[in-house]
Order: structure tokens, then C-alpha cells, then sequence
């Protein structure tokens, strides 16, 4: 049986296939259109899951669709007639929703008629949910979810076991953890659809002086609940337009005079980040850490579960992520490789496959390579099409088809203070480079985060990188360190590792941690391995292959940014290519 799962007219558009349980390929839209969080229909990610996995579209039997128009009808009609523009929003969204056959038609050049597939809608959380407890080790856990909104909700929880999910509570619009945090990253200057992220590395920066202020933004209702301050916010009495439908996603202001009355005026970039912006952001991260701690714990106390999974937007939070198990009761945490929406074409396919056809359990999602791979002959194509200007660099192109050698290769020249591309085997899901379509560096060397930021990359100078670590040496430099192939889980460095790996210890002493291992990219461990016999030390720096754009998918993509950037090398399959 085949399901495709698409997650379309939202942010981080997307698709994937699953063939009798078991996923074939998942892929972003923005990876193929360059549209970084790309909205709209995602064609392409579609047409590249098709072909992944062989099928014909004729073939395809149902399709999941992560949005239930149905879920909350009440609410929605109650918001609907307080904000007229709501209405009309969400009749648009609706409208999108009810044409999804017709679109799936258009983007593979068919007739509508000859797609046979039968459409299922699933409610948005419990796609997020299914696409965390569906594919992880876990027969039994509690579940969790947190994002903006979707379907009218922004929270929920309850219980998964084998191939069901018991959903045990909710938190609707108006109150949202996600919002929360989007509101104040406007605040602070980030105005871009997924720019949380930076404020979560700017907070360690600062100190919770707001705390109090941030006691009324966000305060517990309940053991189990939340709600918002609403003076302080905006979306509850206009529409605060997301326009969502094509191209790049774009969010009105979220927060109030009232906050700016309170808090002072909101940073305009590209004005100085102040003293006072440290700390709110630190207040901001501090508090959201008690809310989702507190609920957790008020979760874990009336369910004897010790496993819990998460997904949504805000499980992206790596600082949050990393303090679960020293602030809860639970032994352990999944958190899948695309947390938000992207990972709802995924979700809605295993809810679907398991929930609701009733199939026993028989997948885990250990790695997150499920994108395009690219033969030898892609590569040669590119290097050629770009012949003129590789050549005008200089550039020397050495095809080694030794692994070991093209690892010892690789390896001296990260040691010897070179920016390393590294393009192999099947693109990453999710937003994280892991090894695949990554660049690399030495993490001993302090001035390389300056570097690599002045070169390649063009980073705000606050925001940390990444380091990736041999699996089995990860507790010898974190406390803590958790199982993390996905990157989504910040753990102290270990205080006689720090002066060891600097270029990857943020200013807190934390560090956003991929363990990799032999099993799951064996080429990859391999590079670290050769580093480490080198230098002593099995951890690598490890950003995305990009720059200011989505990570690179194909071969010509990977050549373009290589060339345009000041990346010393360029490994992509087995070729070697020195500027």
C-alpha cells in the first residue's frame, strides 16, 4: 500500500511516501524551488517522492492531508464573526484545502480524473504527534505537542501506544507558546517566518531580569495548562496576516503597544543589540523553559509514563530540549529530525498507516537521510557546467575512489584550518545539515566561528555552531549527552573539553550536539574518525551546506555556493576539489 503525506499551503511545505509501512523519501519544498520555509503546493517535493520510490502516480492509494478544516468548528465561528478578515481566511484556506486533489493533478501533469488516491484529512497536532511516536523506539510514551497554531490548537498531549494515539488534552487559539516566542523574536528585531532560533542563541547572552514582566506575558493555568497575557499580543483581536499561500511565508507584528509600553520600543534592525535585548531574550527562553518544564511534570505526575515524545515548532528548541530529563521525571526523549511542519507530511502518512488502518508498528526513523542522492555522473555534469569558473579559481579536481583516502584527504585539510563542503549520499529531512550536505571546520581553532562566519556562512556573530561527535565518545566531552543524531539537544561541554573545542562552545558552556554513528553514516564517522586520530579530538564543527539560502540539494547547487563563498574544499561524492 502506498501513502503520500503532503503538508501544503503552510510554511515548510513538504511531502513523503511511505510503501507498506515502511518510509521511502521525505523531502522540503524549499530544497528544490530555493524558497527558503516555502509555502504553497509542493510539487516537486512530491514528483522526487514518487520517483524515489518508483510508483506511479496512478498507484499512489491514499494521500494524508495534515489539516482537519472540521477540528474546533466552534471556536473558529466564534473568532470568525469577532474578526471578520479571520473568516475570510480561513474560507481561503478551506478552499485551498478542498483543491489539494486538483493541485497534486496539476504539479504532475495529469488529469485530475486518474489520480484514484483516496484523500484523508488529519487534525494538524495529531499529524505533529504521529510523526514523532509513530517513528520512534518507543512502544509506549507520552506524547506532546507544541507549535503557533494549526487547526485552531497550539498544544497537546496524551498517550501513545503501539499503533494508536489517545489524545487526553488540548490548548486552543488564543494561547500559544509558539506565538509567545514568535512575538518577542519580532520584538527583538527578527521579523523573519523562523528567525526563534537566533533569539534562543542570543539568550544565553543575558539574564532573566524581565522574569516578573514575562510571569504576566505567559503564566500557568492549572497543572496542565497556560495562557497568554493578550494584552501584550495582537493576534487575537486583528488578523495578524500570515500569508502563507505562496512563495516565502511572512508574519504581521505579533506583539502590542501595550508590550512596548512596558518593555520599551521594539529593536529595529539593523540597530544595536543592547544589554537590555540580551535579557529580555534570556527572559523570554527562561520562562518558556518553566512553562513546557511544568507542564511536563504535571503530565509525568498523572501519567506513569518515563518516555515522551515531541514534536511541533517549539520542540526545536535545543536549550529547552536538553534540560527535560534533569528537570522531569522522564528517562528518555524522541524529538524526529523535522519537528514542525515540515514533518507533518510524515506524520499524517504513519497516523494514517497505523491509527487509522490499524497496521501493527514496524519502522524506526534512526537517521534523517530520506532526501535526494546523486550519482557520479550528476557530479561530472556539474563540475563541467561550471568548467569556465572553476578553472578561473584555479581549482584542482582529483577524483579518489579510495573511501579511506578520500576520509584522510578530507580530514588533513579540516585540521589544517580549511573550510570543508561535504556533499554525500541522500539529503537530510529536516532543517539541520548532519553530515551529508555539511560544511566543516576545526573545532579547536577560536577565531574559526569568525571565519567561517566571515567567508561562507554571514551570520549574526551571537549565533553558536554546531558540533558532531563520534557516538560512542560523546559523554567523554557533554554532561548528559544524550543519545542526538538529529542536533536537536544543547548539553554543557565538559569544563576540561572546553578549551579543547571552543569554536563550538557557545557562551554558556552549552553546545547544540549531533552523535554520529557507524551504523547510520558510515562515511561520515569515518571522516570524524580519520580527524581524530589527526588531532586527538572526534568532534567536527558542522554548519549547513549554504549561504543565506536553503542547504544545498543538488550537485550544481553545492558547485554554485562553493564557488561563490571562500570554502577553501569541495568533497562531493568522490571527488576532491581544491581552490
Amino acid at each position: 500500500m502506498i501513502i503520500l503525506g503532503i503538508n501544503a499551503y503552510h510554511g515548510d511545505a513538504s511531502a513523503a511516501i511511505i510503501a507498506d509501512g515502511k518510509l521511502i523519501a521525505a523531502a522540503e519544498e524549499e530544497r528544490f524551488n530555493r524558497i527558503k520555509h516555502s509555502a504553497g503546493f509542493p510539487g516537486q517535493a512530491v514528483r522526487y517522492c514518487l520517483k524515489e520510490a518508483g510508483v506511479a502516480p496512478d498507484k499512489i492509494d491514499y494521500v494524508a492531508v495534515p489539516r482537519q478544516p472540521c477540528a474546533r468548528i466552534i471556536k473558529k465561528i466564534y473568532y470568525g464573526i469577532k474578526v471578520p478578515r479571520l473568516a475570510a481566511r480561513r474560507y481561503t484556506a478551506l478552499k485551498m484545502t478542498r483543491g489539494i486533489k486538483t493541485d497534486l493533478a496539476g504539479s504532475l501533469g495529469m488529469d485530475e480524473k486518474l489520480i484514484r488516491a483516496r484523500f484523508v484529512n488529519i487534525e494538524h497536532h495529531r499529524a505533529h504527534l504521529a510523526s514523532s511516536f509513530f517513528v520512534s523506539p518507543f512502544d509506549k510514551a507520552l506524547v506532546f505537542s507544541a507549535d503557533g497554531l494549526g487547526d485552531f490548537a497550539s498544544t497537546m498531549w496524551g498517550i501513545g501506544e503501539g499503533n494508536k494515539l489517545k489524545i487526553t488534552g488540548d490548548i486552543c487559539f488564543p494561547y500559544s507558546l509558539g506565538l509567545y516566542y514568535t512575538a518577542i523574536t519580532q520584538y527583538l528585531g527578527f521579523p523573519a517566518y523562523g528567525d526563534e532560533y537566533k533569539v534562543m542563541g542570543l539568550a544565553a547572552y543575558g539574564e532573566p531580569e524581565y522574569r516578573d514582566e514575562f510571569k504576566e506575558i505567559v503564566f500557568e493555568h492549572g497543572d496542565l495548562g497556560f495562557k497568554l497575557g493578550l494584552d501584550y499580543f495582537l493576534h487575537h483581536k486583528k488578523l495578524v496576516d500570515m500569508n502563507f499561500e505562496e512563495g516565502y511565508p511572512s508574519l504581521e507584528p505579533l506583539y502590542s503597544g501595550y508590550l512596548e509600553a512596558r518593555l520599551g520600543p521594539a529593536r529595529k534592525s539593523p540597530s544595536p543589540i543592547e544589554r537590555k535585548h540580551y535579557n529580555i531574550a534570556a527572559s523570554l527562553q527562561g520562562r518558556l523553559e518553566e512553562i513546557i518544564f511544568g507542564m511536563l511534570n504535571g503530565l509525568s505526575g498523572r501519567i506513569n509514563l518515563k518516555d515522551i515524545c515531541m514534536s511541533g515548532g517549539v520542540a526545536f528548541n535545543c536549550v529547552a530540549n536538553g534540560k527535560i530529563l534533569s528537570n522531569t521525571g522522564f528517562r528518555d526523549v524522541y524529538i524526529p529530525p523535522a519537528a514542525g511542519d515540515a514533518g507533518l507530511a510524515i506524520g499524517g502518512a504513519f497516523y494514517l498507516w497505523y491509527h487509522l488502518l490499524n497496521n501493527p508498528r514496524s519502522f524506526t526513523m534512526e537517521h534523517a537521510y530520506w532526501g535526494p542522492a546523486y550519482k557520479a555522473e550528476d557530479v561530472s555534469r556539474a563540475l563541467e557546467s561550471q568548467g569556465n569558473a572553476l578553472n578561473k579559481e584555479g581549482c584542482k579536481i582529483t577524483r579518489i575512489s579510495d573511501e579511506d583516502q578520500l576520509c584522510r584527504s578530507a580530514a588533513k585539510a579540516i585540521a589544517e584550518a580549511k573550510v570543508v563542503g561535504w556533499f554525500q549520499g541522500r539529503m537530510e529531512w529536516g532543517p539541520r545539515a548532519l553530515g551529508n550536505r555539511s560544511i566543516f571546520v576545526d573545532p579547536r581553532r577560536k577565531e574559526m566561528k569568525d571565519l567561517l562566519n566571515s567567508r561562507v556562512k554571514h551570520r549574526e556573530p551571537f549565533r553558536p555552531f554546531a558540533p558532531s561527535v563520534l557516538e560512542e565518545r560523546t559523554s567523554e566531552y557533554f554532561e548528559g549527552g544524550n543519545y542526538s543524531p538529529f542536533m536537536l539537544f544543547a548539553y554543557k561541554v565538559r569544563p576540561e573539553k572546553k578549551e579543547l573545542i571552543p569554536a563550538v562552545t557557545h557562551v554558556d558552556d552549552t553546545a547544540r550536539v549531533q552523535t554520529v554513528s557507524r551504523r547510520d553514516n558510515p562515511l561520515f564517522w569515518q571522516l570524524i574518525s580519520e580527524f581524530d586520530k589527526l588531532t586527538g579530538v572526534p568532534v567536527l564543527l558542522n554548519t549547513s551546506f549554504n549561504d543565506n539560502e536553503p542547504v544545498v540539494n543538488s550537485p550544481r547547487e553545492a558547485v554554485e555556493c562553493f564557488l561563490r563563498t571562500k570554502m577553501d574544499i569541495l568533497v562531493m561524492e568522490n571527488f576532491f576539489i581544491e581552490k
